[in-house]
């Protein structure tokens, strides 16, 4: 298992720090606008906005599961899939900072080790010693780096998450240009932030599979000025310049949806360089989203990793 570990991040640009400031007030702009005060943990990382089904009885060693959305999902869409979880482990879900209603610092710029940050601080903040992390796209990057930062990660469940290079040579295909320059790409994305997620759940998802599940969960979110810092996040792993290293002996499962037009030219198996021991399933019916597009499937997925790795819970 891996140690905890010293990382140094690339140094931020003034461009970039203009960028994060630009992100912050917006975010907090859409707040108070909307005029909706939603309960928040404070971490060392900043507020994260949280869902806990709640620390296991005294002397019970129940397993911890942690969620978080992949933007423009939140918190609200895994409603269905921590009811399923529930019964058998400790769920936490919580929206990474810039997403939902964790809003970002106003020197956050999603690097990896930030994002690793974040991870490590609610889990601190929680008082969870041991948890496995099932993350999704981008996030499970973050979830990777925290993994080979601090033992308190005993495995990881990831889903359509490919390498760094890959997921670099992603956004280069798929995210417009004036969204990768910091400043200018803040600033669209806050104002087309409702359109983006309509054409990115369009093209995550299967051709002609109902978007409305997704959609609704997102609008009620912006309505309540819910974040989705897509420029910030691409900005922030396009920058990234040491790749992830060989983390052999972590328990993972990769999961990846077949029909995801999105991520058409991304070789599924990408990552299994780094983590040699991870098995591939593939969701052949499902596009960006299966933890949501198929909630009892992949929580047999989940109880399928958990029954074989056992993570010991302090």
């Amino acid at each position: 298992m891996a140690t905890a570990t010293s990382w140094s991040a690339p140094a931020p640009g003034p461009a970039d720090m203009a960028g994060a400031r630009l992100d912050h007030l917006l975010a907090a702009l859409s707040h108070r606008l909307a005029g909706v005060r939603v309960q928040t943990l404070a971490t060392r990382a900043g507020p994260l906005h949280v869902a806990d089904t709640g620390a296991p009885a005294a002397g019970s060693s129940r397993p911890c599961i942690v969620l978080t959305p992949d933007g423009p999902n939140v918190v609200a869409h895994y409603a269905e899939l921590i009811g399923v979880l529930a019964p058998h482990y400790r769920v936490v879900c919580f929206d990474m900072p810039g997403f939902g209603h964790s809003l970002p610092g106003p020197r956050y710029r999603h690097s990896l080790d930030e994002g690793a940050d974040a991870v490590l601080a609610l889990l601190e903040a929680l008082d969870i010693w041991r948890a496995t992390l099932a993350f999704s796209c981008a996030n499970g990057l973050y979830a990777l780096r925290a993994a080979q930062r601090s033992p308190r990660v005993a495995g990881l469940i990831l889903t359509q998450t490919p390498s760094l290079p890959a997921m670099q040579a992603w956004a280069y295909r798929m995210i417009p240009r004036p969204l990768r320059v910091p400043v200018l790409g803040q600033a669209l994305a806050w104002m087309a932030r409702r359109k983006m997620a309509h054409l990115w759940y369009r093209s995550a998802l299967p051709p002609g599979r109902d978007a409305a599940f997704l959609q609704q969960a997102a609008s009620a979110s912006f309505a309540q000025g819910g974040c989705f810092c897509l420029a910030s996040v691409v900005q922030g792993l396009l920058k990234e310049d040491q790749l992830l290293q060989r983390t052999p002996n972590l328990p993972c499962t990769l999961v990846w949806g077949t029909q995801d037009r999105s991520h058409r030219a991304t070789p599924p198996d990408s990552l299994q360089q780094l983590l040699q021991q991870a098995e591939l399933i593939r969701f052949d019916d499902c596009g960006h989203f299966p933890d949501l597009e198929q909630p009892g499937r992949y929580a047999a997925v989940v109880l399928a990793h958990m029954s074989k790795h056992d993570p010991y819970q302090g």
